[in-house]
């Protein structure tokens, strides 16, 4: 039989994880812009639409489909998931010896995954990309890097990343962060800036909506880092536990960073550094001790702050939420930090972090495994970007839908029914 507590487990975190997206969906609400706070939210809910569709007639095909025998791909055995209810039926005359919970438990658990990972990156295009070219990007983007990635990093055996490179990603540090921060900074290049960008200052038009979003993230993150163990046991707690001090920390460090910085501690800081402080972890959160994960969090508040701050600034490049700023760098960061503290005893590969072994090779591997990362992102970004601007004509609104906002616009509807102006 199935372990009923782990199969519990498990649906419960999967359910936590799909409530992310909306909360998402309000943490960037309350960042943009007051006249684009309905297509900014919008483009969060249709992800949910989008690739929970997407993921059932190909995704998950795509990502944990085949017989393990390609390194950067799955199969297209599970196509619509055809067979896989008989086949839970008869897993569930004989259950297979190394199963836990039911397979279709795990097909919803890694689409809630694959969900917030494809609206984070609608941060970066906040405000001006055509809502059809959203769609079809993400579409096409869950798809093609999405779920290949997946498979590379979590494939199991022979898979390109975890198994070929060895590199150790707990739940989502290359495949969910890295691959989501690169790709809205590659969108947000393409575009251009906001009209207006680098001459005025872009507010938040609700601080409390984004306080609740960071809320609902943080709630939802715990299953997202304690259901990446997969059973209901004492990693998962370490993973959940991970989690709270290194957010704890990333908070902590913001607000320090922000007090030094510009003399005013914000509640959009400390969302932002709570959030940074998940990011960082990701990757880790099943490999580290907890003194770790709170340097960790320590370390990313600085690092991201300047990333938003001052690397904008100095490149010009209009990343609108910050997608690329937290996620991207905080991810990042993640990544090489898990091959410093990783405790050999917890590792899926055996091989410990450097601190711990004295030896760098771990460390080597994550380095590795974000360099491939990287270029397969990039190199697959560039193609899309160009098939969805060829097919539409063009990535970005026209001038006037930009300044009468996108909320009026492209949907017809407005967040604020009694607000008339313009260009707020």
């Amino acid at each position: 039989m199935y372990d009923s507590g782990s199969t519990a487990f498990m649906l419960v975190c999967t359910m936590l994880v799909l409530f992310m997206t909306p909360g998402l969906a309000f943490f960037y609400g309350g960042l943009a812009r007051r006249k684009n706070v309905v297509n900014t939210m919008l483009m969060c809910f249709a992800v949910i639409g989008i690739v929970g569709l997407t993921w059932v007639v190909a995704g998950w095909s795509f990502a944990y489909g085949g017989d393990g025998s390609l390194s950067w791909f799955g199969g297209f055995d599970q196509l619509g998931l055809v067979g896989l209810v008989s086949g839970m039926l008869s897993e569930a005359a004989s259950v297979p010896a190394d199963a836990v919970y039911p397979s279709l438990v795990d097909v919803c658990f890694q689409m809630a995954f694959a969900m917030i990972t494809a609206a984070i990156v609608t941060g970066s295009v906040a405000g001006r990309m055509r809502f059809g070219a959203v769609l079809a990007f993400v579409g096409a983007w869950s798809l093609v890097v999405y779920a290949p990635l997946a498979h590379m990093v979590w494939g199991g055996e022979g898979s390109l990343i975890g198994d070929v490179i060895g590199a150790l990603d707990f739940a989502g540090g290359d495949v969910v962060h890295i691959s989501s921060g690169v790709t809205g900074l590659i969108l947000c290049v393409a575009l251009g800036g906001r009209k207006g960008f680098g001459l005025k200052s872009y507010r938040p038009h609700n601080v409390p909506f984004v306080a609740l979003g960071a809320g609902l993230l943080w709630l939802g993150w715990f299953g997202f880092n304690g259901g990446s163990e997969f059973a209901a046991d004492e990693v998962a707690a370490l993973a959940v536990l991970n989690t709270v001090v290194s957010s704890a920390a990333g908070l902590a460090s913001w607000l320090v960073v922000e007090r030094v910085a510009s003399g005013t501690p914000s509640l959009v800081g400390a969302c932002t550094g709570l959030v940074a402080g998940l990011v960082v972890v990701t990757p880790a959160a099943g490999f580290v001790e907890p003194w770790a994960a709170v340097l960790m969090g320590l370390l990313v508040s600085p690092v991201c702050y300047l990333a938003i701050s001052r690397l904008k600034a100095r490149f010009g490049y209009d990343d609108a939420l910050d997608a690329f700023g937290c996620h991207g760098v905080g991810g990042l960061l993640g990544g090489v930090l898990t091959g410093l503290f990783c405790v050999p005893e917890l590792s899926w590969t055996g091989v410990g972090g450097l601190l711990y072994t004295g030896s760098p090779d771990l460390l080597v591997s994550q380095v590795l495994g974000i360099l491939v990362t990287l270029a397969i992102v990039v190199v697959l970004d560039l193609l899309l970007v160009a098939a969805v601007r060829a097919a539409f004509g063009g990535l970005r609104v026209s001038e006037r839908d930009e300044a009468l906002g996108l909320d009026v616009s492209a949907h017809g509807e407005s967040a604020y029914p009694a607000f008339t102006g313009l260009d707020s």
